[in-house]
């Protein structure tokens, strides 16, 4: 069981930064899409940003110019730098690690990390 645990979320005024961390306990992400998807209160879960093995990575509307996803395969570690924060962008921030097999789908997921943004 692969296990996800992200870290770096706190409260900061807008415009500020913050910088999240996940750490795997396995080298399996390292060949598998690591994504941030985040979650508002009374909304759904939706997809912050997302990092393929190999390829380009791809990113919500909502965040293209201000979050940077990144990953360090040495540390089994995927990061995103959140720049000129919105109120917007509060929410519970979660790490996901996604494995394609032949016919399914399968998803870990970390605890999730507040992220609270003031005016």
């Amino acid at each position: 069981q692969v296990q996800l645990v992200e870290s770096g979320g706190g409260s900061v005024q807008a415009g500020g930064s913050l910088t999240l961390s996940c750490a795997a306990s396995e080298s399996i992400i390292r060949t598998n899409t690591m994504g941030w998807y985040r979650q508002a209160p009374g909304k759904q879960r939706e997809l912050v940003a997302a990092i393929p093995s190999g390829g380009s990575t791809n990113y919500a509307d909502s965040v293209k110019g201000r979050f940077t996803i990144s990953r360090d395969n040495a540390k089994n570690t995927v990061y995103l730098a959140m720049n000129s924060l919105k109120p917007e962008d509060t929410a519970v921030y979660y790490c996901n690690l996604r494995i394609l097999r032949p016919g399914r789908t399968i998803d870990y997921w970390g605890q999730g990390t507040q992220v609270t943004v003031s005016t």
